[in-house]
């Protein structure tokens, strides 16, 4: 039997088939690109295989855009039909995938491991299983998953930098800060262009307050990532982070207009941090024009949308409530919440447990009644890491809180935050902003 490039077995005899995977699966885990055109080359070189459908209905699938749904479960459906020649490898992932077009992402997850038990480097379990650990809100996986398959990859493997990328954003998302940077860091020292390690020092930096150092990162390896790479939304928004968190709005903003403008921003994900960007701007108080109108201009916000994921229904919600479109927000929140539960749907605990508190207390916030968007946002914090996303995404419903406190009175609430801020981002300026929104004395 033909094996891959990491001993994996696969059930294809054609080598133009097998290097079209390979580039494929390069690209999904590197961002470079995306992986569809390669995917299509592999199925017209072997049109028996079911590994390239897989990964295209994957890759599909990993995104979370509800608009692409059905062309993922097409593919799947049409990948499946291959199954009966397949290894048992490959008809492993589609069992995975299945579980993920259903709605089970805990069970896609226990799959993926199940192969990793089996082939520990297999890249795409890896790869697969990481992002879905991320928006299952699952810290430990993210660290534990690579950390378990490490061992098993030799040092001049090409895939191995980015595998020490995957685990840097586990060790960095459990509080292993040190850890996390000497593993990114190692990572950019074998190939720099390890989004995920450029990715996971960078959060180190904004979770330790870094900001003008973090400044400086992200600028001196903005070659690596700034053109053709997927991740160049997300690292722009980290980018912009460290400009607000220095209180540099302009900076902030410029930032926003060259990654996360409408141009820029094509899939959910990545108007997600358009609309975190935006809201945290407006916290603090900073006037961000007409990018509101033309970010929601271009993301279709439809009733189908609307219950997949409470990390996405939050960030809409954000973005309705900044437009000032309350009675839009309000008919999507209960879209939220009818949908969540639907057959099919990852999130129906999730929005039963605490995503619907917490699309209120948002809409709470918005129609200016901060007294119950302290209460509602302050009882769903502690359980906040099941809507998935990372600490640092999350932080935008920390500095709601803390904007909703000040306005509120709640002044013991929001001097307990703050106490927690600055522990971990000792005399931010953003810390010392919200200091002074307190009456809190000043560090």
């Amino acid at each position: 039997m033909r094996r891959d490039a990491r001993g994996n077995p696969v059930s294809t005899a054609s080598a133009a088939a097998l290097d079209a995977s390979e580039q494929a699966l390069w690209r999904m885990m590197s961002f470079y690109g995306t992986p569809i055109d390669d995917l299509d080359a592999a199925i017209v070189a072997d049109p028996a295989w079911l590994l390239p459908r897989l990964m295209k209905a994957g890759f599909l699938l990993s995104l979370t855009e509800p608009s692409l749904l059905d062309e993922a479960r097409d593919a799947l459906a049409g990948a499946e039909r291959l199954a009966a020649s397949a290894d048992a490898r490959e008809i492993a992932h589609g069992e995975a995938l299945r579980a993920v077009a259903e709605g089970d992402w805990d069970g896609a997850c226990a799959r993926w491991q199940g192969i990793l038990g089996r082939h520990p480097r297999d890249a795409l379990a890896l790869q697969w299983a990481h992002l879905f650990d991320f928006y299952r809100g699952d810290a430990e996986q993210l660290r534990e998953r690579p950390a378990r398959a490490l061992p098993h990859w030799p040092a001049g493997d090409t895939l191995l930098p980015f595998v020490i990328g995957l685990h840097a954003f586990g060790l960095e998302e459990t509080g292993r800060f040190a850890d996390a940077e000497v593993a990114g860091r190692d990572a950019l020292e074998r190939d720099p262009r390890v989004p995920w390690a450029i990715h996971a020092v960078g959060h180190v930096m904004e979770m330790q307050g870094r900001f003008d150092e973090g400044l400086r990162w992200m600028e001196d390896r903005r070659p690596q990532w700034v053109e053709g790479n997927g991740f160049s939304c997300h690292l722009g928004w980290h980018h912009a982070l460290f400009a607000l968190e220095a209180l540099d709005p302009i900076v902030a903003l410029r930032l926003f207009d060259e990654h996360l403008d409408p141009a820029s921003t094509q899939i959910t994900l990545q108007r997600l941090d358009a609309a975190s960007l935006l809201w945290r701007c407006m916290l603090v108080g900073v006037d961000v024009g007409q990018r509101w109108r033309s970010l929601l201009d271009a993301w279709p916000l439809d009733d189908g949308s609307a219950g997949f994921s409470v990390f996405n229904d939050l960030h809409a919600l954000l973005a309705l409530v900044g437009v000032g479109d309350l009675d839009r927000a309000r008919r999507y929140v209960r879209h939220a919440q009818a949908s969540a539960g639907r057959a099919g749907q990852p999130n129906g605990a999730v929005m039963r447990d605490l995503g619907a508190q917490l699309l209120e207390g948002v809409l709470a916030f918005g129609c200016g009644r901060f007294d119950e968007a302290t209460r509602l946002l302050g009882l769903v914090r502690p359980a906040l890491a099941r809507i998935g996303g990372s600490h640092a995404q999350r932080e935008v419903v920390a500095q709601t809180l803390l904007s909703a406190a000040a306005r509120s009175g709640a002044r013991s609430v929001g001097l307990e935050l703050l106490e927690e801020r600055r522990q971990a981002r000792p005399s931010t300026p953003l810390s010392r902003h919200w200091a002074e929104r307190l009456g809190a004395m000043p560090r």
